[in-house]
């Protein structure tokens, strides 16, 4: 790498490492807020669920913006949202206040995540881009794997706030460093697409919102199925618009694009599994086997070590084997080490260690070879939307994960007691080893990559038969 690769991985990574952390390092908070601020369970589940309401609804926006204003520029507005939005939830005087704090930083996150990735993206040739992307999700990845850790850690130590405020000044660095040393960059300038842009906000708005609500009020309700069936209405009216749309902001070409569309899908199971399985394990761990905060994230990390290794080793040999087959035996290691850890629900913790280690390889195997598969799917000029794509993908993905755990712990168990709880997690995790083997059939559609170098789409013109700004379907 010179300079200028060097400093953008670094930034890129950093930054989404702070963003990404916030998804995940309340779960472990979320008993002392509530005794400290008064809050019920449905305000508690709000803490997280505004923060990836807000992510899903903007993350498409985002990146438009972000091509046609640069990249570099609205990175440096999303930090600087999602900095000031932190001291406010660390200030925050009541749950409701708290609630709202949350949903900004959502708003930055969005503004961060695919400038971030499509910076790192362009910055990098494709063979050399998914060693970068390798080591990009060994940092980032600890975001979600992580992040219990952490938060037991500040919670147990220190006070919940601290969980907010350690953001500021590291938010206040990165905006200096990316201002001075990462170069800007742009997508097509062209218009923006302001009913596209309406009417994919407002559909994931109802499709995520839909999801949060499911296990709350129930799924037969109509304040489920009624936001479901807007969301799902109003993404097929975008998609339409979009196809006669002057200057699209997604192009329905993307979509005939068979690797792109497999990429996405694998990333959005692979979330869905890594979320929905994290968040009721931890559970477990406290309300089963009556660990606390910061003994809990501890315990999670023969899970969250392996993406130090991992990730980087898959990063370097997508340029040798490909992504096909590290995204399938990455997500099928996934599936294994679930289901391992669901039979082992009742036993000594060195029974369920197997089983981690098992699930943290595969994430960390097939994370940097679906995000790296997703960018390279598509033309230099592309990777801004395509990134915002995958990024929206994978929180919604992470929202269907959660309510999809919710409901089947919901089903088999409950928190009334131990056994209860460990019948209920065992269920949810069975849950999410489905999801993550339906992502490994969903990456056999891969193109197949047997050399390192850079893909035809890299210097085939796009008039040569391939849809301009999309490699060719293989």
């Amino acid at each position: 790498m010179d300079a200028r690769q060097r400093w953008t991985l670094i930034l890129t990574s950093v930054a989404s490492l702070m963003v990404g952390l916030d998804l995940t390092v309340v779960t472990t908070a979320l008993n002392t807020i509530r005794l400290d601020l008064g809050a019920s369970i449905a305000e508690l589940d709000w803490t997280i669920n505004a923060y990836t309401l807000s992510i899903g609804v903007f993350l498409l926006t985002a990146a438009a913006a972000g091509d046609r204003l640069g990249r570099r520029r609205v990175l440096v507005a999303g930090l600087a949202v999602f900095t000031a939005s932190s001291a406010a939830c660390a200030l925050a005087p009541s749950i409701s206040v708290l609630i709202a704090a949350r949903a900004a930083q959502g708003i930055g996150t969005a503004m961060v995540l695919p400038q971030a990735l499509a910076l790192l993206s362009a910055a990098f040739p494709p063979e050399t881009r998914g060693r970068a992307m390798g080591l990009f999700a060994g940092i980032t990845g600890l975001a979600i794997l992580g992040g219990p850790v952490i938060g037991g850690a500040v919670v147990q130590g220190m006070a919940w706030q601290w969980i907010f405020w350690l953001n500021v000044p590291v938010g206040i660095v990165l905006m200096s460093l990316v201002g001075r040393r990462m170069a800007e960059a742009r997508g097509p300038r062209t218009a923006f697409d302001v009913p596209g842009l309406v009417l994919s906000g407002a559909g994931l708005l109802g499709l995520v919102w839909g999801l949060i609500r499911g296990n709350a009020v129930g799924w037969g309700s109509p304040q489920v199925y009624g936001p479901l069936a807007a969301g799902v209405a109003l993404i097929v009216a975008f998609a339409a618009w979009e196809r006669r749309a002057r200057s699209p902001m997604l192009p329905m070409s993307f979509f005939r694009n068979v690797p792109y569309v497999s990429a996405n899908a694998a990333g959005f199971a692979m979330t869905a599994a890594m979320m929905g399985g994290v968040v009721f394990f931890v559970q477990y761990l406290q309300a089963s086997l009556g660990e606390g905060p910061l003994d809990a994230g501890v315990r999670l990390l023969p899970l969250t070590a392996t993406l130090f290794v991992v990730a980087p080793i898959a990063g370097r040999l997508v340029a040798r084997v490909g992504e096909r087959p590290i995204v399938v035996m990455g997500l099928l290691g996934q599936t294994a080490g679930l289901v391992w850890i669901a039979l082992s629900t009742g036993a000594s913790y060195p029974a369920l260690i197997p089983g981690m280690v098992l699930t943290g390889i595969g994430v960390s195997a097939a994370m940097p070879a679906a995000q790296n598969a997703a960018i390279g799917a598509v033309g230099r000029e592309a990777i801004g939307t395509a990134s915002g794509v995958y990024n929206a993908m994978r929180q919604v993905g992470g929202a269907f994960g959660i309510a999809i755990a919710s409901a089947v712990f919901a089903a088999a168990g409950s928190f009334a007691s131990p056994i209860s709880v460990s019948h209920g997690v065992r269920a949810a995790l069975l849950a999410t080893a489905g999801i993550a083997a339906i992502g490994a059939l969903a990456g056999a559609g891969l193109q197949v990559r047997k050399a390192a170098g850079p893909p035809a789409s890299a210097t085939r013109p796009a008039g040569n038969g391939a849809t301009p700004g999309l490699s060719p379907v293989r």
